[in-house]
């Protein structure tokens, strides 16, 4: 009995055994049908997997951007709450001035983890994340602006009083008299 041949005559009418790899004809020895033509189907095969990657890179390109863009949002939010919190200084304003400050803050201390699940070759990712620090940028001067609001920020010279040097005695007075 031939291994990987058709065997007759054993109560089945057809029978195959593929046991031993050796005498079986790979797919290159047989020869294509007429009609089929095998480097066609590899052509299709290479463009549906080209096709694939770059429908593949596009998604991951357009899932940076919407990642990129997310910060506005927060933006917005962020600036309604600190206008209804007003310009006095109590827990409520504060508390949500230093969010506004910590969150661009946390933000932009990890855009690499942010970003890298869109890491690919063909995918540029230079443009989404300029835009993601630049809108994290404008978050932190908003909370930057609320803290000047909220007066926290020193930024007038009596702010600084306490650091200066005492002035120098220009005249001395005693018992009546002006020593200059």
């Amino acid at each position: 009995m031939d291994k990987g041949k058709a065997v007759m005559g054993t109560g089945r009418r057809w029978a195959v055994e593929f046991s031993d790899q050796s005498t079986v004809p790979s797919s290159r020895d047989i020869l294509d049908p007429p009609g089929f033509f095998r480097a066609s189907q590899e052509q299709d095969e290479s463009a549906n997997s080209r096709k694939k990657k770059d429908a593949e890179a596009n998604w991951k390109l357009q899932k940076a951007w919407e990642v990129a863009q997310s910060p506005f949002k927060n933006l917005m939010m962020m600036g309604f709450m600190m206008w209804m919190a007003g310009n006095t200084v109590h827990l409520f304003s504060i508390g949500i001035t230093f969010s506004a400050l910590w969150q661009p803050i946390s933000a932009l201390q990890s855009v690499g983890k942010i970003f890298e699940p869109f890491k690919d070759n063909k995918v540029e990712l230079l443009m989404p994340k300029l835009v993601f620090l630049a809108l994290n940028l404008g978050g932190l001067a908003l909370g930057v602006w609320k803290l000047n609001t909220l007066g926290l920020l020193p930024t007038h010279a009596s702010d600084w009083v306490s650091s200066l040097p005492p002035p120098q005695e220009v005249e001395h007075s005693g018992a009546g008299f002006v020593f200059h």
